[in-house]
């Protein structure tokens, strides 16, 4: 996908290519706009980092691989106990 002046053109099934991110000395990236816009990613949202040593990195809402993981129930249930966890962490009488 080319991004000219903030406007995307899609590729085959919507997939494109959002531009090139740099590596902070902390480690961060900044997703740029035009992919938080066409795929929903607000403030706060949890994204799920997934690599491949020979595909590299991807990064993915929990709520859309929960989705497409309803065969998958043990590892549906392990990311499951990871968000609980993240929900007991932040409610101080959990």
């Amino acid at each position: 996908m080319a991004v000219d002046d903030g406007v995307a053109s899609y590729g085959p099934g919507g997939r494109g290519f959002y531009g090139a991110v740099t590596v902070s000395e902390r480690g961060q990236i900044v997703i740029p706009a035009q992919a938080r816009r066409d795929l929903g990613i607000a403030p706060g949202d949890k994204l799920l980092v997934l690599g491949d040593p020979e595909q590299g990195l991807a990064l993915m809402s929990i709520q859309h691989l929960m989705r497409n993981l309803k065969g998958s129930s043990a590892l549906l249930e392990q990311i499951q106990q990871h968000v609980q966890g993240d929900t007991d962490a932040a409610d101080p009488e959990g």
